[in-house]
């Protein structure tokens, strides 16, 4: 009986031991447990700055460029796309006046032409009737001119009476209402008085009806041949002139845009085909109506091109000043970044080798620099040329 109750003493014991070691446990474990949050903040702290920050070896840094901002100016502006285009208050289709089939062509397509020059010829039917006319009424004038002579010589020796010398004055003054218009008629044909002077004289007549040029220009389009009949008015023209000194730039712009935009504006127009030159113009009319499936109305601008550079259906695009200009700090486009989740940053350093991520705000993008509303200080220094690099070793070190 003794021996047993020498077990259960033991027992007892090793139990009491079992449930110190566990009590001991649970204690060790509740500070753990209390000491973790600030252990884990110390070591979340250094991994937040490493999803920030980088450091560059010196041969990766020599790779990198690095600016400095600066203020810059922006004036708010009204961007859109368009395209070149003639004048077409310069623009003149050449028609023959009158119907004929062409007899000679003088220009061609491309040739600058002054105004008046000859561009083609055509037999005119009509020309030649107005050409007999004439001959045929300048010398029934001059018969008639030489009857009233006579009449008053014989009224003088009192061989005739005074009524054939009134009859004759009146057939001479409708002779002569007849040659004058006769004369118009031809004129009317483009016929200079010394022409008229010259068929008058010679007494010959012939149909050739000289079409020449109304403007100074360039032609830009020939569609006249010899031997084609010709009707007044029947398109296409047979030769077209345009005036290139300015040309037209026709650009949809948005609906949202158009309250700030006014006929008089200055606007500044660029073509892909010469990189970094700007051509001055204003807007000379603003379309009365909105297209309703792209809600854009075409505004154009009148530019001047005295070197006819610019070429119809040329893309372009232009930029209205709206505002007046703002100063703020810029840096060059490539120094900002595009993140993933759509946020604007810039790598700014101290040395050049370590570079740190910070979101900043733009506002206008003009000549290559973007402007910077929030984020930057003056002489703050930033990547340039290799900030995207930059980047995404940042984004792989978050990995």
């Amino acid at each position: 009986m003794f021996k047993n109750k020498k077990y259960v003493a033991i027992g007892a014991t090793a139990g009491c031991a079992l449930l110190a070691a566990i009590a001991v446990s649970a204690r060790k474990m509740e500070n753990d447990v209390t000491k973790s949050p600030s252990s884990l903040s110390e070591k979340a702290a250094p991994a937040k700055d490493a999803q920030n920050s980088v450091t560059l070896t010196e041969v990766q840094s020599k790779q990198i460029s690095i600016v400095t901002a600066q203020p810059g100016s922006f004036t708010p502006q009204s961007d859109a796309v368009g395209y070149i285009d003639f004048n077409q208050d310069r623009t003149v289709p050449v028609f023959a006046p009158y119907q004929g089939r062409v007899r000679q062509v003088f220009a061609k397509a491309g040739d600058d032409v002054k105004k008046g020059q000859a561009l083609f010829s055509i037999d005119s039917p009509d020309l030649l009737q107005a050409e007999s006319n004439l001959v045929s009424t300048s010398g029934l004038l001059a018969l008639n001119s030489r009857v009233l002579e006579r009449a008053k010589k014989m009224l003088e020796v009192q061989v005739s009476a005074q009524k054939d010398v009134e009859q004759a004055m009146s057939d001479q003054q409708t002779a002569d209402g007849n040659y004058r218009a006769a004369r118009d008629a031809v004129r009317i044909f483009g016929k200079s008085d010394t022409q008229i002077d010259q068929i008058v004289a010679s007494r010959k007549i012939d149909g050739e009806l000289i079409v020449t040029s109304p403007l100074q220009g360039r032609v830009t389009a020939r569609n006249a041949s010899a031997g084609l009949l010709l009707q007044p008015g029947t398109a296409p023209a047979p030769f077209t002139v345009a005036d290139l000194s300015t040309m037209w730039m026709v650009a949809n712009v948005s609906e949202y845009d158009l309250p700030q935009l006014k006929v008089g504006q200055q606007a500044e127009v660029t073509v892909m085909a010469y990189p970094g030159q700007t051509f001055k113009g204003d807007i000379t009319n603003i379309a009365v109506a909105v297209d309703p499936n792209t809600h854009r109305a075409a505004v154009r601008s009148e530019i001047k091109d005295a070197q006819h550079q610019l070429h119809p259906q040329m893309l372009a695009t232009y930029a209205i000043h709206t505002g007046s200009a703002q100063q703020s700090m810029a840096l060059p486009a490539n120094s900002v970044v595009r993140e993933g989740d759509g946020s604007m940053t810039v790598l700014v350093t101290k040395d050049g080798r370590t570079f740190s991520r910070r979101l900043v705000k733009l506002g206008l993008q003009q000549h290559g620099a973007v402007q910077i509303t929030d984020g930057l200080a003056a002489s703050e220094k930033v990547a340039g040329d290799g900030a995207l690099f930059i980047s995404n070793m940042l984004a792989l070190q978050a990995r």
